[in-house]
């Protein structure tokens, strides 16, 4: 009977994983219950960094030319006392595509078979909008990078699969902790007049029109030595604006360094055991640009519904509360760092109990919403208004549209040039009522599929901390409410839980405005895709994972993702040849550095360069900053491409002979210690015939001296 039921058992568990059960039962509650094994892995995903049109902002031209920071992915593997695991991946991306999980997920089963499935994984994204573009499967995403990046994908998709793999490969025994708190200078609402039709006593309920929320999770070893970070906190990452051509992982992906830099003394930056992640929550209407919206030509407040200046769309911009972007971007960072330290130096809150996991894919374009008694509603096939081609007060749009444009106020001239394109269905208009629809990428299909329909819902529980993974953008409110709805769940089932919101989840199928902020019909409620109603769609999905996985219960697996590889097109040609400026081989240094430079300064070379698409420099650098070592007269390195006081710069000299050039700047520093210092430049350049050949040049050495002022 022993040896019948231990069958049972295996045949129960191996029929639930092809089912979508989500977890095992409830770990006993035994005396190390508070122990899991805990794994961290960081991994380089930075895309090309040359003519590769940024992810975010959406401007034709905005196209990378270097770097200022490289991007990583970020993985903690958390295992329960009765082998339970859940991965929590986040990468410095705009968002996750959906093939990019796909193919992780089908690259982890050739390697593990069945230990990491997408209803255990979870790859989450910080909203970075200076990341190289071309890498998701859908055609509204790759758009304006010309079409599909192979080489964005692949470096996206093996960084991914490389940090997973570190983490799985250093499990170890540990403890977990939760903290939360408040940080209430990092944002301000983008969207006021959006979050203002909310009702007056649900906006009573809060004393801010943005989440201010800190939730924290720690995780150490059994001796208390710390291993990882998971950081949640409601912020967009453009403090980077949209003239900027550098590669970099914005306010949240410094923080990240920022942190780690503590914890990994001696290492670079990527390089370290200690892991510290800045997720992405409700951030949909949250700006780091705290100086706020003024009217450029006049200094004066924008229009406060439409955020324009004399109806000028183009004209209201935000700015940061530094003097320029990077300013700006180190001032968010370092606020979101230094409240995340107290957070993750005053916990005491240990958790313990069962990890849990659900998963489901529903259709969210034609998904029933139950809006009372007896009462439903479809949600709609994905569309997006004159409101969305507007932009935002973070990143202005075409200067065509205003945020703010309700059905039947669409400019003729724009009408007609959208119905060349496709003329939204009757039933299409009415279901996205009072959206003014510029785009029925719902009803677009060719050459292939615009916009998503199948989107993935997923939670996951560590003890009594629940983080509810959303494929989009939530605005405050939608964030608040989807909370509250998922805690109330558990409740309901006599279990305290906290809840924090993992955002761009997964998938990304733009923002998630509430009801009431979508009447408004800002840029949030422009880019709601599924209509009205999305946001209680996804409240009644997560309220049935939550009672299912209260409950203990299983839920079917839902549609599967569609695998659009094979479709995908590309219209940007790749490097056709490097040529070295006439008189000049590659590697060359055109401008030297200066003798002496004082902490504090800017060092500035130039090389003559080649194409960085050559070679990504995966776990590499294209730079290096050198001290020589006075004992042991040996160079070592102090900075890579990686760093913050680095920026690596590359500009087409001439396209039709391949000329380009390399500048290489380095900002030294306070605290820089005296000494004998060189750059050094590591490029690859292409033949005619295709071949590519490494090289790497040195400048002279110049000395560095303290800066008595400082």
């Amino acid at each position: 009977m022993k040896i019948l039921s231990q069958i049972f058992i295996l045949f129960f568990m191996i029929y639930t994983l092809l089912n979508g059960i989500y977890t095992a039962p409830v770990a006993n509650d035994a005396a190390d219950d508070d122990q899991y094994q805990i794994g961290t892995g960081i991994a380089d995903v930075t895309g090309p960094a040359a003519e590769i049109n940024m992810m975010g902002y959406a401007v034709v031209g905005q196209d990378t030319s270097g770097i200022h920071l490289r991007l990583f992915s970020r993985t903690v593997i958390v295992v329960d006392n009765t082998g339970n695991r859940i991965v929590y991946i986040n990468c410095d991306l705009q968002g996750i595509a959906q093939i990019v999980k796909i193919q992780v997920i089908e690259e982890l089963k050739a390697k593990y078979g069945d230990l990491y499935r997408h209803d255990n994984v979870l790859i989450t994204a910080i909203h970075t909008h200076s990341g190289p573009g071309g890498f998701f499967q859908y055609l509204l995403y790759i758009f304006t990078a010309e079409g599909f990046i192979s080489d964005s994908f692949r470096a996206i998709v093996d960084g991914v699969v490389k940090s997973i793999d570190m983490a799985h490969n250093n499990l170890k025994p540990g403890y977990i902790y939760w903290n939360s708190g408040e940080l209430t200078d990092s944002s301000i609402n983008r969207s006021p007049a959006s979050y203002d039709n909310n009702p007056k006593e649900e906006r009573d309920q809060y004393k801010y029109n943005t989440d201010k929320t800190m939730n924290s999770m720690k995780f150490t070893d059994l001796n208390g030595k710390p291993l990882a970070l998971i950081n949640w906190h409601a912020v967009h990452c453009v403090s980077m604006n949209n003239t900027n051509h550098l590669i970099s992982s914005d306010n949240k992906g410094y923080a990240s360094l920022l942190f780690e830099a503590d914890y990994n003394p001696g290492h670079l930056p990527g390089k370290g055991p200690f892991v510290a992640i800045f997720s992405q929550a409700n951030e949909g209407d949250s700006s780091p640009n705290t100086a706020g919206p003024r009217c450029i030509d006049t200094g004066l407040p924008c229009d406060y519904t439409n955020s324009t200046c004399n109806g000028k769309n183009e004209k209201c911009v935000a700015f940061g509360p530094g003097k320029d972007m990077f300013e700006s971007t180190s001032i968010i960072a370092n606020k979101q760092y230094l409240k995340a330290k107290e957070l993750f130096n005053s916990t005491e809150h240990k958790l313990k109990g069962s990890v849990q996991y659900i998963y489901q894919t529903v259709n969210m374009s034609n998904y029933t919403v139950n809006l009372g008694t007896n009462m439903t509603i479809k949600t709609c096939k994905p569309a997006l208004g004159y409101s969305f081609a507007a932009g935002t007060t973070d990143g202005e749009g075409a200067k065509f549209f205003h945020q703010g444009t309700h059905k039947g106020e669409e400019p003729k001239l724009w009408d007609f040039v959208r119905d060349l394109i496709k003329d939204p269905s009757k039933e299409q208009v009415d279901c996205q009522s009072p959206k003014a629809i510029l785009l029925d990428v719902g009803e677009m299909k060719f050459p292939f599929d615009w916009t998503p329909d199948i989107e993935p819902t997923q939670l996951l529980r560590i003890g009594d901390v629940v983080i509810a993974a959303v494929p989009g953008e939530f605005t405050t409110m939608s964030g608040r409410r989807l909370r509250a709805a998922v805690q109330k769940t558990f409740a309901s089932n006599g279990q305290q839980v906290q809840v924090t919101i993992a955002g761009l989840a997964n998938s990304y199928s733009n923002y998630v405005a509430t009801y009431e902020e979508y009447q408004i019909q800002r840029y949030e409620g422009g880019s709601t895709m599924y209509g009205p109603h999305t946001l209680q769609a996804y409240i009644q999905q997560y309220v049935t994972l939550a009672t299912n996985m209260a409950k203990q219960t299983r839920v079917a697996p839902g549609p599967e993702m569609p695998n659009l590889l094979s479709k995908e097109i590309t219209l940007k040609p790749g490097v056709v040849l490097d040529a070295a400026k006439a008189g000049h081989k590659f590697g060359d240094v055109l401008v030297q550095p200066q003798s002496t430079y004082h902490t504090g300064s800017q060092v500035k070379v130039t090389f003559v360069g080649a194409h960085p698409r050559n070679n990504l420099k995966l776990e590499s650098t294209y730079l290096t900053v050198e001290r020589l070592n006075q004992n042991t007269n040996q160079w070592e390195v102090i900075a890579t491409d990686a760093n913050w006081e680095t920026k690596f710069v590359w500009r087409r000299t001439n396209a039709v002979l391949g000329n380009s050039e390399s500048d290489i700047i380095w900002d030294i520093p306070v605290g820089t210690p005296n000494g004998k210092y060189r750059i050094m430049y590591f490029g690859d350049h292409k033949s005619i015939l295709g071949h590519i050949t490494p090289f790497e040049a040195i400048t002279q050495t110049f000395q560095v001296q303290s800066n008595k002022y400082y």
